[in-house]
C-alpha cells in the first residue's frame, strides 16, 4: 500500500471514531492551538491568515481540513456536517468590495456564511515555522539534518531587567515559563550580573526596600534573556506580576540575529545519495506526480536537497549558496530556469503538488491536543491545474 494512502485512511478512520465521542468546542479554542503552532505574527505582510468567516465564540462540532477552500469543499463540509473549514490558502486574499456571487471567491464565502461554516486560513505563517509545510515535505522525502533554508531576522528581542537578589529566582522562573530564555535547542537561558542600583521614591511612592524621600543603594542582579518578539506581551506581563518593585525598570532591545526556527524553505540530506534520474522517480512516487519540469541533468548524485512548498523561485540564490544538489519547488517562470547556471538541478513539481500534504499538519495539531474532536482530511481535489 502507498504510505500516503495509508496516512489518509488512518486519519479518516480516527476521525470517524472521534465523531462518536465528540460534542463541540469553541472555535477560539481550536484557533488558539493552531496559532500556538504557527503564530499569525509570522505570516508575510501580503498575506491574509486567520479567521475569514465566523466568530470565535462559535460552537464547532467538526472540522474539514484542506489546502484550498472552494465551493466544492464547502459542499463537502455541508455533507459531512462540518461547521469549520481550516485551509492553507486564504479564500479571501485581496479586499472584497461586493458579495453578489460574481466569482468563485464570492460564491464560496456566501455559501459558507449561509451554511454557518467558519473558514480559517493558516498560510505563510505555517510556511515559515520550522515544523510546518516544508518539514512535512522533507519528512515525506525522508530527509535528515533538516534546517531552515533562509532564516528570518529581527524576530528576536532581549529583555534586561534589574531584580533584588531575594526575588531573582522567582522572577527568572516566571519569565522562563512565559516563553523567555529559549535559544534553539536550549531553554532556560539567561545571564546575570551583580551590581548596585540607586533610587529615591517621592511622597506618593511605596518602596519595596528603603524609605520614601531617601536615596537607596541596593544590591541588584541584572537579568538578561532572549525571547521571540511574538511573546513580548505575555513576558512583560509575567515580569510585572512577579517583580517585587512598585516601578519595574526594564529595557527591551531589538536583535538582528537570524532566527533558525523561522524562515523560508528547508535544506536536508538523503540518508543515501541517489542518481538524478532515480531521485526524480522517487519524487514522482512520493508526490504522485504525472510530470516534473526540470533543468538539464548535471550528471552527479543527489545528496543535499533544498525545497520550498508553493512558489519558491525567490529562494534560488539561497539554494545555490547552500551547495544543495537539487531544489524542489514550483511556479518557476521560463527565464528563471536559466538562473540555475548549471550549478543546481531545479525540479518544478507544481504548487498544489508541493503542498498537498499540508492538511495533515492541521490534523496532527488538532488530534494531538483534542483527541476526541472530529476532523477530516478533505476528499476534494482542489488542484486547478490539469495535465493532458
Amino acid at each position: 500500500m502507498n504510505p500516503n494512502t495509508y496516512d489518509y485512511n488512518l486519519c479518516k478512520f480516527n476521525a470517524l471514531n472521534r465523531t462518536l465521542l465528540s460534542s463541540f468546542m469553541l472555535l477560539k479554542t481550536i484557533i488558539s492551538e493552531i496559532e500556538r503552532f504557527a503564530p499569525l505574527a509570522y505570516q508575510e505582510s501580503y498575506d491574509n491568515c486567520g479567521l475569514l468567516t465566523g466568530h470565535k465564540e462559535q460552537e464547532i462540532t467538526s472540522a474539514l481540513l484542506c489546502l484550498d477552500c472552494t465551493e466544492a469543499v464547502v459542499e463537502e463540509a455541508i455533507r459531512k456536517k462540518c461547521n469549520l473549514i481550516i485551509a492553507h490558502h486564504p479564500i479571501i486574499f485581496g479586499g472584497l468590495k461586493k458579495l453578489n456571487g460574481s466569482n468563485y471567491v464570492e460564491r464560496t464565502v456566501i455559501k459558507a456564511i449561509q451554511s454557518n461554516i467558519a473558514i480559517y486560513a493558516c498560510h505563510t505563517n505555517l510556511d515559515n515555522v520550522k515544523l510546518g509545510v516544508n518539514k512535512k515535505i522533507a519528512d515525506k522525502l525522508g530527509l535528515i539534518h533538516q534546517q531552515i533554508l533562509s532564516p528570518k531576522k529581527s524576530l528576536l528581542k532581549k529583555l534586561v531587567t534589574f531584580v533584588p537578589a531575594s526575588h531573582l529566582e522567582k522572577v527568572r522562573e516566571a519569565l522562563f515559563n512565559s516563553g523567555a530564555g529559549n535559544i534553539g535547542n536550549y531553554d532556560s537561558c539567561s545571564f546575570v550580573l551583580e551590581g548596585t542600583g540607586s533610587f529615591r521614591g517621592n511622597e506618593s511612592s511605596n518602596p519595596f526596600v528603603g524609605e520614601k524621600g531617601k536615596l537607596s543603594l541596593e544590591k541588584e542582579s541584572r537579568l538578561e534573556l532572549i525571547f521571540e518578539a511574538v511573546h513580548q506581551s505575555q513576558i512583560i506581563s509575567a515580569l510585572l506580576q512577579h517583580h517585587p518593585y512598585e516601578e519595574v525598570a526594564y529595557d527591551i532591545y531589538q536583535l538582528e540575529n537570524t532566527y533558525q526556527h523561522i524562515g523560508s524553505g528547508m535544506v536536508g540530506e538523503l540518508k543515501q545519495a541517489m542518481p538524478e534520474k532515480e531521485f526524480l522517480e522517487h519524487l514522482k512516487s512520493v508526490f504522485k506526480l504525472k510530470i516534473i519540469k526540470h533543468t538539464p541533468f548535471l550528471n552527479k548524485s543527489i545528496k543535499k536537497v533544498a525545497l520550498c512548498g508553493g512558489s519558491g523561485s525567490f529562494l534560488l540564490k539561497n539554494v545555490i549558496n547552500s551547495k544543495s544538489d537539487i531544489y524542489i519547488s514550483s511556479d518557476f517562470k521560463y527565464h528563471e530556469f536559466f538562473d540555475a547556471e548549471n550549478q543546481i538541478l531545479i525540479a518544478d513539481i507544481g504548487h498544489y503538488e508541493t503542498e498537498q500534504f499540508t492538511p495533515e499538519i492541521f490534523y496532527e495539531i488538532i488530534s494531538n491536543k483534542f483527541p476526541t474532536f472530529a476532523s477530516y482530511l478533505t476528499e476534494t481535489n482542489t488542484n486547478p491545474v490539469n495535465y493532458f
